[in-house]
């Protein structure tokens, strides 16, 4: 499979292409002590980058690792790399920090060996073409049984089979329940329901990530005179909403178009939060110009 044009700072100089960071010998390796973030450059913007760096910073301290960088180093190097591009290139910025050691334990990682790179690559924004979504039998743990307030490579391989769980019964993604049995988000996103003309979304729990983009979305839909309530779901408001959509910094706001073997259209709240959204995106290029 051909590799994606990327570019990747590993200390201090910028490479072009994959290089190696770590064998078997590493923490993160055996032992997945790894955090990263995941922004977004697309038509010569970088919505939240300084937000996203921030977060990740935050979750190195919550898995026990030591920051190297400051968030607002990480933000400029982003910048820098994103230019290497060109200025309409579409991007996945993803900043990273790793252990590479252990301390007294083999379990416990070293902060002091906290290893960090920054790596671009081209990554077309997808089409609103929308998802199909069904129920999925797995669940979101809780934060005393996983660390749910950090983006952690640890946390996918559950996030996986719920979505390969979905995908062998011919859906897109899944909506995954946390430990009750309500609603927390799908296998790759937040997730909204809009009911009569009001917008839901699954309240901030701590069994899911408060995604930057999902928070920037409920502030720009209430700024807009959208009704949004943070409330308990479960599949059951979902199976009835009138439209469903999803928040993410991959596709940033994508509708769903079938749940289950009903079928749904994109609705106008989810164009309105979509188009809030661009406009957010670029007003900081707008103000610059």
């Amino acid at each position: 499979m051909p590799q994606p044009n990327m570019r990747i700072f590993y200390k201090g100089e910028w490479h072009d292409g994959p290089i190696n960071l770590m064998g078997p010998h590493h923490h993160a390796f055996w032992l997945a002590s790894s955090v990263f973030d995941g922004a977004r450059a697309f038509e010569g913007v970088l919505p939240d980058i300084d937000r996203h760096c921030e977060r990740l910073n935050q979750s190195a301290q919550r898995l026990f690792l030591k920051p190297t960088m400051t968030s607002e180093a990480i933000v400029d190097l982003a910048r820098e790399g994103a230019k290497k591009f060109g200025p309409k290139a579409e991007l996945y910025v993803k900043p990273m920090y790793w252990a590479e050691g252990s301390g007294f334990s083999q379990v416990a990682p070293d902060p002091d060996s906290t290893a960090f790179c920054l790596h671009l690559f081209e990554a077309p924004l997808p089409q609103p073409v929308g998802a199909a979504i069904t129920l999925s039998p797995f669940r979101r743990p809780t934060l005393e049984s996983m660390p749910t307030d950090v983006k952690t490579g640890a946390l996918y391989p559950n996030n996986a089979r719920a979505l390969l769980e979905a995908k062998s019964r011919g859906f897109t993604n899944a909506l995954v329940p946390d430990m009750l049995g309500n609603i927390a988000e799908t296998a790759t996103s937040n997730i909204f329901m809009t009911k009569d003309g009001v917008v839901m979304t699954p309240a901030a729990n701590g069994t899911f990530l408060n995604g930057i983009t999902r928070q920037r979305v409920i502030k720009l839909l209430r700024q807009a005179g959208v009704t949004v309530l943070e409330s308990t779901l479960v599949y059951r408001d979902f199976e009835q909403a009138d439209e469903i959509f999803t928040s993410g910094n991959f596709g940033k706001v994508q509708p769903v178009v079938k749940i289950d073997g009903r079928d749904l259209q994109p609705g106008p709240l989810f164009r309105r939060a979509r188009e809030l959204y661009w406009d957010f995106a670029h007003s900081r290029l707008k103000a610059a110009a």
